[in-house]
């Protein structure tokens, strides 16, 4: 089994800032954009190198979009930063329109998502923004597993054309992937090679989902662990190849039910390989008060849960 080091726990919107720094000084039409959240999206340094292309638009997320749709239509690469409560939720109608509908360039940044927003509680932890960003034609749809990564995806996410929604958090949390590793969209990464169960997994799971393969190891189950850092579009060829090799699944978000990860890899494995998922999320509820480590329990999105629903799986084959 492949071995992973933590390098230092440290949050994935600060991957984000980096990245964002990054991007922007490969290519000079890269602008950063945020509603009054400079320093909660880690835009400080980029707003610091470049001041003449950051752009603090204030508590007006709509307005926000919509001018990030006109620069991109000037040739920039908007990239729009906020929690993902309020650049999902608050201005659906600005990006189905403006952003989906036009297909324009426009990036989206979404921190403290999910559950481990922690404290803050159910109104600002947001479980159901994949659903609503995977819906919108066009639109690619990124959540990396750490730092690393994040910092990666952001590069990336530049140089895709045409919208990408890009999520991370706020906790922090294991940095592990390599620095330099380079980061594809629509591309799944095989984390830990298995011959008795896939676990499919993206966001802050994907370490948790290793410590599982740790755990299953050590009762004899060989556990396959895939990276899914884009959920849209989904590397379908990868996926099922896996589960050729597997026979069973377990697919683990920090997100709600509905319209996640968990369905589209359900849709993906309906239309071409019947095989049994286990899922583990965050079923159809809001979220609670507490710590990101009491939650990620509480929730069933610790490594001890998905070991047990590895099991599940296993014993459907």
């Amino acid at each position: 089994m492949k071995q992973y080091t933590d390098q230092g726990k440290v949050d994935t919107r600060s991957g984000f800032g980096a990245g964002l720094v990054e991007a922007g000084k490969k290519n000079p039409n890269v602008v950063a954009m945020t509603a009054d959240l400079k320093g909660s999206l880690k835009m400080d340094a980029f707003a610091a190198e470049f001041p003449d292309r950051f752009i603090q638009c204030g508590i007006a997320e709509a307005n926000m979009v919509g001018a990030a749709a006109g620069l991109s239509l000037t040739g920039k690469i908007p990239f729009i930063g906020s929690f993902a409560e309020f650049v999902t939720g608050r201005v659906y109608d600005q990006l189905r329109q403006e952003v989906a509908y036009g297909h324009t360039n426009v990036k989206i940044a979404s921190s403290h998502a999910g559950i481990t927003l922690g404290e803050d509680g159910a109104t600002h932890q947001t479980m159901e923004d994949i659903a609503l960003m995977r819906a919108l034609p066009g639109m690619a749809v990124v959540v990396p597993c750490d730092y690393n990564q994040t910092k990666n995806a952001t590069v990336a996410a530049a140089e895709w054309k045409g919208p990408v929604y890009l999520r991370f958090g706020r906790p922090s949390v294991p940095n592990f992937t390599g620095a330099d590793e380079p980061f594809q969209i629509g591309k799944i990464y095989v984390m830990n090679e298995g011959a008795d169960v896939t676990i499919a997994c993206c966001g802050h799971l994907v370490w948790e989902a290793l410590k599982a393969a740790e755990m299953l190891e050590a009762e004899g189950i060989s556990a396959e662990v895939l990276n899914v850092a884009t959920i849209k579009p989904l590397d379908t060829e990868a996926l099922l190849a896996s589960l050729r090799k597997t026979g069973c699944a377990v697919v683990a978000e920090e997100h709600n039910a509905a319209g996640g990860l968990g369905e589209a890899v359900a849709s993906a494995v309906a239309a071409a390989l019947p095989t049994p998922v286990e899922f583990v999320n965050g079923a159809d509820k809001f979220g609670s008060s507490g710590t990101p480590a009491e939650l990620m329990a509480a929730w069933g999105f610790d490594a001890a849960h998905l070991a047990e629903a590895a099991k599940k799986a296993i014993a459907r084959k």
